[in-house]
């Protein structure tokens, strides 16, 4: 049986980037965010982008279909995945993922730490991990990633940055309160490259 390696932390802190490192199957967790017309997404209610969809919010994804499927993959090696663009907003097909006998799997995404508990319950947790950087260079390199893949208008990017930057200690501390240990990019591929072993 297969478990799983959580790696939670801000937009833009290099998760993707570790996880790729790491050369293990891979869950991205933002596969399972809600369609865009979905009536229960939160809405930002203050601010320059006042009605908008709030992404950041963890009521915009659906974490017992990430935990189910997580499951799924530890019990039988391969599970049928959403696809989700965000340019888009919503899912645009899905595919087979197949830990091809890996008995490590990956599971990143900036609402990771949300599945910590349900995962450590279930028997399937190998180890929680919330990756960081000075907010500084999470900002940019999130700017730079967001403006690469047109995933907003830039502006709409900026601001919310800008937002995200200010609040990134609070993302950090909530999620070492619900299991992962912090750690910088390289501290995580030391760390996870060690259970491998």
């Amino acid at each position: 049986m297969a478990r799983v390696i959580v790696l939670a932390g801000p937009s833009g802190a290099g998760k993707s980037r570790l996880a790729e490192r790491l050369g293990l199957p891979i869950l991205r967790l933002d596969d399972f965010y809600k369609d865009g017309d979905d009536p229960t997404l939160p809405r930002i209610g203050d601010g320059p982008n006042h009605g908008l969809v709030d992404w950041d919010h963890p009521d915009s994804w659906l974490p017992a279909d990430a935990v189910r499927t997580l499951a799924e993959l530890c019990a039988d090696g391969r599970a049928d995945v959403p696809v989700y663009d965000i340019p888009s907003n919503g899912r645009v097909g899905h595919r087979l993922l197949d830990l091809g006998g890996s008995e490590l799997v990956v599971a990143e995404g900036i609402f990771a730490a949300d599945i910590v508990a349900d995962c450590r319950e279930a028997g399937i947790l190998a180890g929680a991990y919330c990756v960081t950087q000075a907010p500084v260079v999470t900002f940019w390199r999130r700017l730079v990633r967001d403006l690469r893949e047109h995933r907003k208008p830039p502006l709409v990017l900026v601001r919310r940055g800008w937002a995200l930057m200010r609040g990134q200690g609070a993302v950090v501390s909530a999620a070492e309160a619900k299991g992962c240990t912090v750690v910088s990019p390289h501290e995580g591929f030391a760390r996870i490259t060690g259970l491998r072993g």
